[in-house]
């Protein structure tokens, strides 16, 4: 149990950093917001748990001993399915908010998707810590700004979806990319694979900010 409040613990000190730069730069992101994409976040996991029994590992296509079954277990069963769970949990929050309680989070998705990637974060690696020790110090550091990289980009497609689809498919097809590109680093035993799995990961989550960034300023200065 100590080990597993560790392992919490670390997988949240994201969401507070992410917290605290909201607050420093004004940011209208209020904490019943956050608090309800993280929650959402974290609620995406179990739509995604279902994809995943239906599609068990092993079967059909995805068959571990094979490089294309490797391939696809990688990048369909768990990136893609990960990813649509997260864009279904999204536009439900997204329609909840905006049109029942008439909160812009619809202007700010990327944030909102960051947020709810990190709850994804902190509920998955609590159940990883719970059944295997052996990965999740390495996934503790790093699901976090992973999730929250791809789950700004699944934000920003739920709305782009409504305006521009194929850019909005675009967005959601690069968060799946990037997650299974993480994920099959982290099935190759080398060194170098888990720095580059670190790679992609904070130069993903460096795009989203820079995103985020330019939401705050337009957030800021409506009419400029």
């Amino acid at each position: 149990m100590g080990v597993l409040f560790i392992i919490i613990l670390i997988s949240s000190i994201f969401a507070i950093a992410v917290f605290i730069w909201f607050r420093l730069a004004r940011y209208p992101f209020t904490m019943p917001l956050f608090s309800a994409a993280l929650l959402a976040g974290a609620a995406s996991i179990f739509p995604a748990l279902f994809f995943q029994y239906i599609f068990p590992a092993g079967s059909g296509i995805f068959q571990l001993s094979d490089k294309w079954g490797l391939f696809a277990e990688i990048f369909i069963r768990i990136a893609l399915t990960e990813e649509l769970s997260r864009f279904l949990i999204l536009f439900i929050l997204f329609t909840v908010i905006v049109r029942i309680f008439k909160k812009p989070i619809d202007k700010m998705p990327n944030a909102a998707g960051l947020v709810a990637g990190i709850g994804f974060a902190i509920l998955e690696n609590s159940v990883y810590g719970a059944s295997n020790f052996d990965v999740t110090f390495l996934r503790a550091f790093t699901a976090a700004p992973l999730h929250g990289a791809c789950g700004s980009r699944v934000g920003a497609s739920v709305v782009f979806m409504r305006e521009s689809p194929v850019h909005g498919i675009l967005r959601f097809l690069s968060a799946v990319a990037i997650h299974g590109a993480y994920n099959f680093m982290l099935n190759i035993p080398s060194r170098f694979a888990g720095i580059a799995a670190a790679f992609i990961v904070f130069s993903a989550l460096g795009s989203s900010i820079q995103v985020i960034r330019s939401e705050m300023k337009v957030e800021a200065n409506p009419y400029s």
